[in-house]
């Protein structure tokens, strides 16, 4: 057996021209790569799974069956980026103007995120308040009120510390480090 040092390229595969035969043959054949791209972007199993149930079922009723596999593929890419920005507007709680292309991931395990690496660089850099904050609120789940009783500060101080970190981790992300 051969031992392979460095991954190939992924071979190209012809998609056929014709439909799906059911709704049945459209989920098995696209749900794993739109869960890879959802989850690649999201970063956490449960929210990508969320998400890509609203991308089949958002794509139930406007799209045909007689539409060729290609055009299947495409729809579900692009609802997936709808949907996506969607879950971001009411997660971040701001509109999200533009999302990269999304492309169909490859299938190797480690391709999948790199979302929890950037998190760890992005609160790296941040304050300690604002590291605190962030990972009070939206790693472990907390609400602002315990986030703000856990601190010793006040909720309204705790909703202003939370903004301002946000906003310096979006310009970390972003590559401009304070």
């Amino acid at each position: 057996m051969a031992a392979h040092s460095e991954p190939g390229p992924r071979p190209l595969r012809a998609v056929p021209d014709d439909g799906y035969p059911d709704w049945e043959a459209v989920y098995s054949d696209n749900a794993s790569w739109v869960y890879r791209t959802l989850f690649a972007r999201v970063g956490n199993r449960a929210d990508a799974e969320d998400l890509t149930a609203e991308v089949f079922l958002a794509a139930l009723r406007p799209l045909r069956l007689t539409a060729s596999v290609g055009e299947v593929r495409a729809y579900l890419r692009a609802t997936a980026r709808t949907v996506l920005a969607a879950h971001w507007r009411e997660t971040m709680g701001r509109e999200i103007t533009s999302i990269d292309d999304i492309e169909q991931p490859p299938d190797s395990e480690e391709a999948i995120s790199t979302a929890p690496q950037r998190v760890a660089k992005v609160l790296a850099h941040l304050p300690d308040r604002y590291r605190r904050i962030l990972e009070m609120r939206f790693l472990q789940g907390n609400s602002i009120k315990e986030s703000a009783a856990e601190l010793g500060i006040s909720v309204a101080n705790a909703k202003v510390l939370q903004h301002r970190a946000l906003r310096l981790a979006a310009q970390v992300n972003d590559g401009g480090q304070r």
